[in-house]
């Protein structure tokens, strides 16, 4: 079918209520004394008192929130107040918001999201990139409304073909490609599979790791060995990375069954943020059910054998580094990327720099595809 469908979120209120009353019946588990799990080590991004994972106090504070004052109809508003539609490709329903600028300039752009969020990591740069681009933002498969997946294989490789699909099925001849997080290792593979169409790659990290040669290290700077060592220290705190390649199913009978874990499963790396967000996204994955098929994409990615053997991509590719981000390291980057036309650093934001410093990568985004690319 290539029919795409009208949208709306509409959640029915009995749906609401059954959370409302999970929530006030949560019990929640114990924990060492936060001072005594404070004074432990820390590495990367992990927050002192965050060291042996989300703390109880946090979970404790967004819960109650999320009972008496966070307001889900609210956001159902907000969310409406774009397009969204539905389309079914590779036999996925395919969820996306679809926001046509008023410029007949513009350049139609695809932003894919990261774990754990959704489509909401870009729904407040709308309005800053609308001017310049055609905005196309979908729902990974097996995400929130592109959810959940119903057959196996849906790895980076099968979103990336899927997502050109989407961009032909709304008439886009050529565009662009945003990604973070996850959504950075689909957007290069967009750029290989559909190199006829995309015109250039915009990420906010670039996943280019040693492979064992000690010699690679040889001529690193000070400064790339640090970020070396953020990245070693991200990764050994990762713990999601590691479940979800694992046993996506095992953890996601937990997560199916306590919204409160499912809060604390997605603050690991969402906690930072404002907590409206944080909860909007676990309201979203609550009500939808897809922690288990959002897992799965990390499954899929550690055993689709492709992804370890990609040959270099040659469409411009752009980085967009954040102060608070794992790092991209330009000589492994440059290794895997023959093409890599713009490569900014900003003194601020994190790895969720759509929320926290959205100014900065509207500007980088809109520079990038003005600046570096053949439009």
């Amino acid at each position: 079918m290539t029919q795409i469908r009208p949208f709306r979120i509409e959640i029915p209120q009995a749906d609401l209520d059954d959370l409302n009353d999970r929530l006030a019946r949560t019990r929640f588990t114990n924990e060492l004394p936060p001072a005594q799990v404070a004074s432990l080590p820390t590495a990367g991004p992990i927050q002192p008192g965050w060291q042996h994972g989300v703390p109880l106090s946090w979970v404790q504070d967004l819960v109650k929130r999320w009972r008496d004052d966070y307001d889900w109809r609210a956001w159902e508003t907000k969310l409406n107040s774009h397009p969204h539609f539905i389309t079914e490709i590779d036999g996925q329903d395919i969820h996306f918001v679809h926001v046509r600028s008023a410029n007949p300039d513009a350049v139609p752009l695809i932003l894919t999201h990261g774990w754990p969020n959704t489509f909401v990591e870009y729904f407040d740069l709308i309005d800053a990139l609308s001017p310049d681009f055609h905005l196309v933002i979908p729902d990974l498969p097996g995400f929130g409304f592109s959810g959940p997946t119903n057959d196996t294989g849906w790895s980076a490789n099968r979103v990336a073909k899927a997502w050109a699909e989407l961009m032909s099925r709304l008439g886009y001849q050529r565009y662009g490609v945003h990604g973070n997080d996850a959504g950075a290792i689909v957007a290069p593979i967009l750029g290989m599979v559909d190199a006829a169409h995309v015109i250039g790659v915009h990420v906010t990290q670039i996943f280019s790791f040693p492979k064992g040669d000690p010699g690679e290290f040889d001529d690193l700077s000070q400064d790339d060995i640090e970020y070396m060592q953020f990245v070693q220290g991200f990764l050994e705190y990762a713990i999601h990375d590691r479940t979800q390649q694992a046993q996506p199913q095992t953890l996601a009978h937990a997560l199916a069954d306590s919204p409160a874990g499912q809060l604390a499963w997605i603050g690991q790396l969402l906690g930072p943020l404002d907590p409206d967000i944080v909860l909007t996204n676990a309201t979203i994955y609550w009500l939808t059910n897809t922690a288990a098929s959002a897992a799965r994409f990390y499954y899929e990615n550690h055993h689709d054998t492709a992804l370890a053997n990609q040959e270099p991509t040659t469409t411009p590719i752009g980085l967009a580094g954040f102060a608070y981000d794992m790092k991209s390291i330009r000589k492994f980057a440059e290794r895997d990327h023959k093409n890599i036309v713009a490569w900014s650093q900003f003194d601020r934001g994190s790895h969720w720099a759509a929320h926290d410093a959205g100014d900065l990568l509207a500007g980088d985004i809109r520079k990038f595809f003005t600046e570096h690319v053949e439009v």
